[in-house]
């Protein structure tokens, strides 16, 4: 009897824990048989590491094979595992040697040819080990097919040993040939200059809506764009993502691991603000992630970028009330009956839709026909909860032919962006984090506005009967426009701007 010991790594949400492989083999009737909570990808396996084996020309053992993945009492799923199994049936059967896998994890799918494949959260897995290599004081080597290669580097002095078949792996602990011995590999270079966004100056017109989105930028802020078909506001949430401010090397690794838990990573598209756009038929499972092994949607995998929802009142209600609790946490929490699943969620929210259902209500050129109880219907189909999280509203009209042909190519993005990083920095300096992430007494604190501002929104709380979530919303957005203008105190013209943004549509 024979038995060998190998580390791997599974996915639990965005953790990924630490799975022992056990292989062991014993006299009786030829069996295979995977133990330990496989799913269906797992029990797969066998007949994938079985040919992978013999078309590698080695010899598959015929023997009473028993592997566990430990503990038991986790799922495992994917083909992560076909080559630590194969390892471990090879050290197992005394083919290649046991004590020379100590010190280091495996993971990668095999082809039948035993070709490794790309697997799915490699960069989640690398940042697992790195950390567990700094808490148990025993660094390990991670093993992995090459595809994955440039995506697990990125977790900074991990050691990462790529391969492209379970060949070049076993000739690595054979030690018969130094040059077939795997290398470190060594990140790509990231290619110079800032990531690739639409320009701002695409846009023409709609100097109101800039502003606003510039202030949402600077600060943090979600909107909600409101207007008639046609004017812009799908052009503007997409080149939202330019004028915000650069990653930094922490966001771009978190907004990354999301990625690879979705095999969706590219390093080329590292530090590049990602922007999600799911259709108006997702269903809530589709935005917030979920499923039989919990896997991040798409308020997830907006994760350090921007959400955009088009036509928001087609959305199904239900759907669009799952934002509520992400909008003010920045996590998501899938729980199921026998697991739970922690996933981020702090992206930037804008959204649009048109005022009424034909979407000419208030057009200087088309007449609407809507009636004022199908207007109400329509607009009521965005709760009022889930308007008070939305920190600005903003009208986008439609400009008059003679205006559209006349008007001059706007701002940049990159002007745009110098501004908004100038702000960022100030905010930074202050608070170290963003106005709209501010607590409450973070509001008493850093929000407090002149005497004349103070009074001028006493007035608009009495006369618009704001909530206090409204309220404190209305001073982080001011802040954030004193920032802009690089003053200290919030003054009145600020606190007007901000009034101004928060117009709710039950308010028109």
């Amino acid at each position: 009897m024979s038995l060998a010991v190998l580390k791997s790594r599974a996915l639990a949400g965005m953790e990924a824990p630490q799975v022992t492989v056990e292989v062991h083999l014993a006299n009786g009737l030829p069996s295979f048989t995977i133990v330990g909570l496989p799913e269906t990808e797992v029990k797969e396996s066998k007949d994938r590491v079985r040919a992978a084996l013999q078309n590698a020309r080695f010899e598959f053992p015929a023997k009473r094979i028993t592997v566990n993945l430990a503990p038991a009492d986790l799922p495992k799923e994917s083909g992560r595992f076909d080559l630590p199994i194969a390892l471990g049936i090879l050290a197992a059967s005394g083919q290649m040697p046991g004590d020379a896998l100590d010190g280091y994890e495996f993971a990668g799918e095999l082809s039948l040819s035993g070709d490794l494949r790309p697997i799915r959260g490699a960069l989640a897995m690398t940042y697992a080990m790195h950390k567990s290599n700094h808490s148990d004081g025993c660094p390990r080597t991670f093993i992995l097919p090459r595809e994955n290669a440039d995506e697990a580097a990125l977790v900074t002095d991990a050691t990462i040993f790529p391969a492209d078949s379970l060949l070049q792996v076993c000739a690595h602990f054979a030690g018969h040939d130094p040059d077939a011995k795997l290398s470190r590999h060594r990140p790509s270079v990231q290619p110079p200059g800032a990531p690739a966004y639409l320009d701002f100056s695409d846009v023409k017109g709609q100097l109101q809506a800039k502003r606003a989105l510039e202030v949402a930028a600077a600060g943090g802020h979600s909107v909600l764009l409101v207007g008639p078909p046609g004017t812009g506001k799908s052009m503007l949430a997409a080149r939202f993502p330019g004028i915000l401010p650069p990653m930094t090397d922490d966001e771009a690794l978190e907004s990354a691991a999301v990625q690879s838990l979705t095999g969706g990573f590219s390093s080329a598209r590292w530090k590049t603000r990602p922007y999600r756009s799911p259709h108006h038929t997702a269903s809530g499972v589709a935005l917030v992630g979920g499923g039989g092994t919990p896997r991040p949607g798409e308020i997830s995998l907006a994760h350090r970028g921007v959400l955009f929802l088009d036509e928001l009142p087609e959305f199904d209600r239900r759907v669009l009330e799952v934002l509520r609790e992400p909008l003010e946490s920045g996590r998501i929490t899938i729980s199921r009956a026998a697991r739970q699943a922690d996933f981020p969620a702090r992206f930037q929210l804008i959204a649009a839709m048109n005022p009424c259902p034909c979407g000419f209500l208030g057009h200087p050129e088309k007449q609407c026909r809507c009636t004022p109880d199908q207007v109400g219907r329509y607009q009521g189909k965005i709760s009022g909860p889930l308007l008070d999280r939305i920190d600005m509203q903003i009208q986008v009209g439609a400009l008059a032919h003679e205006e559209l042909l006349q008007q001059a190519n706007g701002e940049t993005s990159a002007s745009i962006a110098g501004r908004v990083a100038l702000s960022f920095d100030l905010q930074q300096q202050r608070q170290q984090k963003s106005n709209h992430l501010l607590s409450t007494s973070e509001i008493d604190t850093h929000c407090k506005p002149d005497a004349a501002g103070e009074d001028l929104l006493r007035t608009a709380m009495t006369r618009l009967n704001w909530s206090a979530r409204a309220y404190h919303r209305v001073l982080k957005v001011a802040r954030t426009i004193a920032d802009l203008a690089q003053a200290p105190v919030i003054g009145k013209a600020h606190i007007a701007e901000a009034i101004q943004y928060r117009r709710a549509l039950r308010e028109q």
